[in-house]
């Protein structure tokens, strides 16, 4: 059953999503909003011009940060010193970036005006942050997500130059003490890097530890 939200603060039981992990359909994107999706393992997906809908799929796709795994290449270029990784050092530029790149498979992006405006909001309230990989100047790969708790609620992340964005993953679970990467969905990228799945129950105790 999809549920039809209101200008009223509140959300279904996740439990009560969709097979697909659809919610609800609806209501707005205002940081109080978007705070309480996060804390009840909730968030907003959806195309340009449909709307806002919610999803809470009853498997969650995460990482452990103690067991992200860098291949070969990747432990040679963390030892070369050869990009720089910071934190929210350019939040605008990453969602930016992210909402651009092309991916297999869509048409267009769900990362919306829209989308850039709330999460910027989260970024100026200390909710949501990014971690940004230079090269010298410029900026190449990074990732943007949402904290929750002992939680980081990843969104997108983006490459220019060929392992960035791992680059920015590895950073976010080695230096920053969350419990949990939570990727929501899954692929072989991230799978490779140490995925797995894990049920809602089990997710929601990190959530709420």
């Amino acid at each position: 059953m999809i549920f039809r939200l209101n200008r009223t603060l509140v959300f279904p039981d996740p439990s009560l999503a969709d097979e697909d992990g659809l919610l609800a359909v609806g209501g707005d994107l205002t940081a109080e909003r978007l705070i309480l999706a996060y804390q009840n393992g909730i968030f907003p997906w959806y195309s340009e011009g449909d709307p806002v809908l919610w999803y809470s799929p009853h498997e969650r796709f995460v990482i452990f940060p103690e067991e992200v795994r860098s291949s070969h290449s990747m432990k040679q270029l963390i030892r070369s010193g050869k990009y720089e990784v910071t934190w929210d050092k350019d939040f605008a530029e990453v969602i930016k970036q992210c909402s651009q790149i092309k991916r297999k498979g869509q048409r267009g992006t769900w990362i919306t005006q829209d989308m850039i405006d709330a999460y910027t909001d989260l970024y100026i309230k200390g909710i949501a942050h990014s971690v940004e990989v230079w090269d010298g100047d410029k900026l190449i790969g990074g990732l943007y997500g949402v904290e929750t708790g002992p939680v980081f609620c990843g969104e997108s992340m983006f490459s220019l130059e060929p392992n960035a964005s791992k680059l920015a993953l590895i950073y976010l679970c080695q230096n920053k003490e969350y419990k949990l990467i939570d990727c929501q969905l899954h692929n072989p990228h991230l799978e490779r890097m140490g995925g797995r799945y894990m049920d809602r129950s089990t997710y929601m105790n990190y959530l709420n530890s």
